[in-house]
């Protein structure tokens, strides 16, 4: 791949995209969450573990239920959004190492193994967050993720069993640009990176 992308594919997912607040009341099918998925689950994970798992709540009644679990700031960004998606993360990824890397016995490399589980499942399913972002802006959606909330409470309420833990909360939808703020500063080149 040695291809770049055209700058308007850059404005689109980088330059020009922004963090939503507010929504317009455009509807979100079925088959482009699909899309988004069919997108995003190409990004690279370490032992190809694709530890995210994702809740995509359309209906008001799933909003409902997530409301009590934001922070007062966030509510409103939720409840207006035609859909919000919890970004969590499989405590048991390895599971499902024999059919994601079948090639060596990766399933035993995290197995019983607290620390190392919990540093891949966060780091990867971050990773998978940032594809998300990406994906949604490629199929034409903009994004509001966030994490303000009460982690317990969201988990209480949607993962009572304990095996996925929420990473962040991103609303997903046709952005209301008079709500969005200023741009914020973004470090220069040589405040944020060294060539060595």
């Amino acid at each position: 791949m040695t291809k770049a992308i055209s700058n308007e594919a850059l404005d689109i997912i980088f330059r020009q995209a922004r963090s939503h607040n507010g929504w317009k009341s455009s509807e979100i099918s079925d088959e482009q969450l699909q899309a988004l998925y069919d997108l995003m689950k190409m990004g690279p994970t370490s032992a190809n573990a694709s530890p995210a798992r994702i809740v995509f709540l359309k209906s008001n009644e799933a909003k409902e239920k997530l409301k009590p679990s934001m922070d007062a700031a966030n509510v409103e960004k939720v409840m207006s959004a035609p859909v919000v998606a919890i970004i969590a993360m499989d405590m048991q990824f390895y599971d499902l190492l024999p059919k994601l890397f079948p090639h060596d016995d990766a399933r035993s490399w995290y197995a019983g193994k607290d620390e190392k589980i919990l540093e891949t499942a966060f780091r990867n399913s971050s990773l998978q967050g940032a594809y998300f972002i990406i994906a949604a802006r490629c199929v034409g959606l903009d994004c509001g993720p966030m994490s303000g909330f009460n982690t317990e409470k969201l988990e209480q309420t949607f993962f009572p069993d304990g095996r996925f833990k929420a990473n962040f909360v991103c609303a997903i939808g046709e952005g209301e640009n008079s709500k969005l703020f200023p741009r914020l500063p973004r470090l220069e080149f040589n405040e944020a990176c060294q060539i060595i």
